[in-house]
């Protein structure tokens, strides 16, 4: 029998293997896979008895020759998919596992349900998790999911861990999530055999609590196929065939197995570890890695039953009650990766290895001292798919129509599974999900880096090894980067831009007035026998810094580039901005369709927009200009006749935005071109009191109000080089960009900074615009405004043209809305005492909880925090202008609540002045 204290001895007098060759990234234990049988701790499996007859049988039952959906994966993912495909209304789903359910990654799972964490929509996912397999299941079927309630600690090891706790605290006040932080001596009176010394804190969630895997899915599959969908089981899917319409859209034709193939307009990707493979039969890239993740499981521990699950995120272990005994896991900093993924695996296991594991079986001993004396009885080691930024793969492919995702879960498949399988229901009947899902949309990564394999090692390796850090609200990834620069780059970090990644983009964070801050070449945090990179590397230790709840200590580096803004005047470097052109015959009609405001202005027009979904949410905001024709291309604009537009739209969502529209002109079959331009061009933002001044002295033409008004744009020279101009602001402010191609942008540059230099002129980052929007009201697209937020509850109504008979798309939902009346409404708050908020803040009025904050920031020019959230009435009423002004208000950080102020309009210039050069 292997002992805990035994075991670590072991594990620490073996040697180290040498890491490989390449990459440096350790390999199998065993290159010839998988080890074919283990015990997993759950009183039952999904599994058969393994002889030649079971193994060798073709499919459960015959394939039928058509289907309205094919779900791809038999594990916990598929099976909610299907069960909430069936409970919608669709009868002709099937589900093709290649084996037998469960008998891929989700056999071996932890099966763990925690409530609460920092995203409001995963909170509400876990909801609907939670309801499905406490109780719904069972009232539908009669069987048991082996649902056990036995709650959830998290331990806070530091002052931080536990500020982050008591933020999920606040969070779970707004949707009805029971949790308490509790001292060390109310932790160990609750767990006994917890050791407590140097704890802060722990957040304890009652209602939290584990599942089985097996019992799970077979009720789902038992409530799917009484409904009548179908499982079939051991049916390998061999090939997927795609078809290309008449308008060269590609789409899903039919699924191919060794036992015949099945007609299908849809197809679900639900196979985990096995996507990839998945993927490549229909031509789409699945950007997830395969790795070992493990667990052990005890002896009987007296004292243990009825214990909560604990996890210790600074000692990267969690503790999972498994009747009379514990299971102990975690994630390490050197996982190991599964180079090459088996299509033979099916209920098999790793050994585990020890040199790994080690790290974990130190911190729950220190946890759980009575470990150190206690049994193995099982070891548990199988794979499991991880993603780039560690959240899960869903929506529709962008390479291919009716091909969808669910996989990719991280080791959270069970837990989040009832929701996204809701959400993926959706997605597949309605064109697009209930909830704000960008966060999962596998169009949240850019094309040119879902098939980068370095960037998806790199990324996936992160994610895993900080999946139990502090959640701050201005981390960065260290992995990853440098993927995409503009042509500004070089020339900003010499003069101290600390960047940030979005969308494969460096973009300007904030400037660092001590010198250059590049971001180096991922070092995986010395593992694999990497060099880690020392307390030289400037970019890191900046960004330590600001591993805080507090004001970070750049608070006042950032406050000068707001306040020389407002006073004189600041450039920013907008260059990693989606720039699509929107061209051809039907292109007035495209536009009129998918801009909910009127666009149908003459060339030199721009307007700020929404695009909107059939539910009347908002799928994105951006500006849209106007362009005269022209026969001949130019860098600023394709050759075109009739009518264009250039869009100009956010680059962290560039690729959600370019899958928008192509879906759109593809749906309505519009014969119009989608152009983009986004590497082409660049985007300096002159924003201030002196941009004028300034940028007279570059670009040759008049820039006062009477030939230059607000809300247009000209084609112009700036120190000798073409430009598009455009008198915009996002700041609140007098100014211009200018959108340049991209071999003029240093000169172009240099020129507005030269001329800017007796005037006060800086450059300044995003971070700093957050401030300066938010103090402005300007909205923040998924922040402030998301796909399940209409532009009417946003406060942004005068985006939509409902005053005219133009039909747009989400128009009808608009409509209903605004007849019924709005049940939630986004409202502005101040907070009087100087305090620090990022978002998830619960919002109180008259002693009651109706919301939680969005977005927060500090506003330097008005010297308040400022934050915005939306709003519910407790009587389920709608939310009126009077509801909002006449109630008292305060926001709760952390636990303790501070007087708040609603504001109706604007706390900054509210009458829009000085954008109109009025000061």
């Amino acid at each position: 029998m292997a002992w805990l204290n035994r075991a670590l001895r072991v594990a620490t007098a073996r040697p180290t293997r040498s890491p490989s060759q390449g990459l440096g990234l350790r390999t199998l234990t065993s290159t010839a896979g998988p080890t074919a049988e283990k015990n997993v701790p759950y009183q039952r499996t999904l599994k058969e008895p393994r002889d030649p007859s079971t193994v060798s049988r073709g499919p459960s039952r015959p394939l039928p020759s058509t289907a309205d959906v094919v779900v791809i994966g038999g594990g916990s993912l598929g099976c909610q998919t299907l069960y909430h495909l069936a409970k919608l209304g669709v009868s002709g789903a099937v589900l093709l596992e290649r084996e037998r359910l469960t008998s891929g990654t989700t056999w071996h799972t932890a099966g763990l349900l925690w409530q609460l964490r920092p995203s409001d929509v995963e909170v509400e996912l876990l909801a609907h998790t939670r309801r499905v397999v406490s109780h719904e299941l069972q009232e539908e079927t009669g069987l048991h999911t082996g649902w056990i309630q036995n709650g959830g600690l998290f331990i806070a090891s530091n002052r931080q861990r536990l500020d982050e706790y008591k933020r999920l605290m606040s969070l779970g006040k707004a949707y009805g999530v029971e949790s308490h932080v509790l001292s060390p001596a109310e932790t160990q009176a609750l767990y006994p055999l917890m050791n407590v010394d140097g704890l802060y804190g722990t957040l304890y969630v009652p209602h939290d609590g584990t599942m089985d895997p097996a019992g799970t899915c077979t009720a789902l599959t038992r409530a799917a196929a009484a409904r009548g969908a179908q499982v079939i089981e051991n049916c390998p899917v061999t090939g997927i065939r795609v078809r290309t319409d008449d308008f060269g859209v590609r789409r899903i034709a039919a699924v191919e197995t060794e036992y015949g193939s099945i007609q299908t307009p849809c197809v679900v990707n639900c196979a985990g570890v096995w996507a990839s493979t998945v993927g490549r039969m229909a031509g789409v890239k699945v950007p997830l890695v395969a790795m070992h993740h493990a667990y052990v499981v005890t002896e009987r521990i007296e004292g243990i039953q009825n214990m909560p699950n604990v996890r210790d995120h600074d000692a990267s272990v969690y503790l999972r009650l498994q009747g009379d005994a514990l299971s102990v896991g975690g994630y390490e900093s050197n996982p190991i990766f599964w180079e090459e993924v088996s299509d033979k695996f099916a209920f098999g296991l790793f050994d585990l290895d020890w040199d790994v594991f080690t790290q974990h079986i130190e911190g729950a001993i220190n946890r759980v001292p009575v470990l150190e004396s206690t049994g193995i009885k099982s070891t548990v080691c199988g794979p499991e798919s991880f993603t780039p930024d560690h959240k899960p793969l869903m929506g529709e492919a962008p390479e291919v129509r009716g091909f969808f995702l669910g996989c990719g879960f991280n080791s959270a498949g069970m837990m989040l599974g009832g929701g996204c399988g809701q959400e993926l229901a959706h997605w597949i009947i309605h064109g697009r999900p209930e909830k704000d899902m960008y966060g999962y949309d596998i169009r949240r990564f850019h094309h040119s880096l879902t098939g980068h394999q370095r960037w998806i090692r790199e990324r996936s390796h992160e994610s895993y090894a900080k999946n139990y850090s502090v959640v701050f609200p201005h981390d960065e990834p260290l992995a990853g980067r440098n993927m995409r620069r503009d042509p500004l780059h070089e020339e900003l970090l010499g003069q101290g831009c600390v960047f940030q990644e979005r969308h494969g983009w460096e973009r300007p964070g904030w400037f660092h007035p001590r010198g250059p801050a590049p971001v180096l070449q991922y070092d995986y945090y010395g593992a694999y026998g990497t060099q880690a990179h020392g307390e030289n590397y400037t970019y890191r230790r900046l960004l330590a810094k600001e591993y805080t709840f507090d004001f970070p200590p750049h608070h006042d580096t950032i406050k000068k580039e707001c306040l020389a803004c407002r006073g004189a005047a600041a450039v920013f470097n907008m260059s990693y901005f989606g720039k699509f052109y929107l061209v051809g015959p039907d292109a007035r009609k495209a536009a009129d369709w998918l801009f909910s405001a009127d666009v149908s202005r003459p060339p030199g027009s721009t307007m700020y927009t929404c695009m909107l979904n059939p539910r009347g949410g908002t799928e994105s905001d951006l500006t849209v200009s106007r362009l005269a024709p022209g026969p001949q291309a130019s860098p600023l604009a394709p050759a075109f006749e009739g009518d264009g537009y250039y869009l100009a739209v956010g680059g962290a969502v560039a690729q959600h935005n370019w899958s928008h529209i192509t879906t759109v002109l593809q749906d309505r079959k519009f014969r119009c071109q989608l152009i983009d331009g986004s590497e082409d061009l660049g985007m300096i933002s002159i924003q201030g009191p002196a941009s004028r001044t300034i940028l007279q002295n570059v670009l040759d033409t008049d820039l006062s109000n009477e030939a230059f008004p607000f809300s247009t744009h000209k084609l112009v020279r700036a120190a000798g080089h073409q430009v598009r101009a455009m008198r915009l602001s996002f700041v609140g402010e007098l100014g211009w960009e200018l959108h340049v191609p991209r071999a003029s942008c240093v000169p172009v540059y240099r020129a507005v900074m030269a001329a800017g230099a007796k005037h006060g002129l800086v450059n300044a980052g995003y971070r700093a615009i957050d401030s300066l929007s938010i103090e402005k009201g300007y909205r923040h697209w998924h922040a402030d405004l998301r796909p399940d937020d209409s532009p009417l509850e946003a406060g942004l109504a005068f985006t939509c043209k409902l005053k005219t008979p133009v039909p747009f798309l989400g128009r009808e939902a608009l409509e209903k809305q605004r007849a019924s009346g709005l049940r939630r409404r986004l409202v502005c708050f101040t907070v009087e005492e100087k305090v620090p908020m990022f978002g998830l803040e619960a919002i109180w009025r008259n002693g009651h909880v109706v919301g939680h904050v969005r977005r927060a920031d500090f506003g330097f020019t008005i010297d308040k925090t400022i934050a915005y959230g939306y709003m519910r009435d407790p009587s389920g009423g709608p939310v009126s202008l009077d509801f909002v002004k006449s109630g008292n208000y305060s926001l709760e950080r952390m636990g303790v609540t501070y007087a708040a102020r609603a504001h109706l309009k604007s706390p900054f210039d509210p009458d829009n002045k000085r954008v109109k050069g009025i000061y």
